[in-house]
């Protein structure tokens, strides 16, 4: 993490946000409505009570790498829109301090059809986690840690 990991800049991409505001799941599902769309797939992922090899997590801390995050996150978008049929897609990512239960990414898109709808939002997830310049601390009784986002198979 670099010091003063901060948000991508408002308003930089209206579909790809990360933001410290909680995620509105309604809110994505409509940035991504379209009235050609017969499939809508919204997925969040969680702070979870445990992580691999460790349980008791309390809360996650995260940050991101403001200047360029936005932009991968854009451009992952622009990947699955090339790929198939999509009329919609956004993600949505928070950073700050999140405790468990609460959502800390979500990512919507829309098609036509379910199956073009379902395998975009898998890869759009996917992506992210794999691309976006995203930290997470763990915090846990006795001890916190650095991790990279999307480190895992969660």
């Amino acid at each position: 993490m670099s010091a003063g990991a901060v948000a991508g800049p408002a308003g930089g991409h209206p579909h790809a946000r990360v933001s410290p505001d909680p995620i509105d799941a309604a809110a994505l599902l409509a940035a991504v409505a379209h009235p050609s769309a017969g499939a809508a797939v919204l997925f969040t992922g969680m702070v979870r009570d445990h992580s691999p090899g460790r349980d008791g997590v309390t809360r996650l801390d995260y940050e991101a790498y403001g200047e360029v995050v936005e932009d991968r996150i854009a451009a992952v978008i622009a990947e699955a829109r090339e790929r198939w049929p999509l009329l919609g897609a956004a993600v949505a990512h928070r950073i700050g301090s999140l405790g468990v239960g609460e959502v800390t990414v979500a990512v919507a898109a829309s098609a036509a059809h379910r199956a073009d709808a379902f395998e975009a939002g898998r890869y759009l997830i996917d992506e992210v986690k794999r691309r976006a310049p995203i930290w997470k601390k763990e915090h846990w009784p006795g001890g916190a840690e650095w991790v990279r986002e999307g480190g895992g198979d969660d």
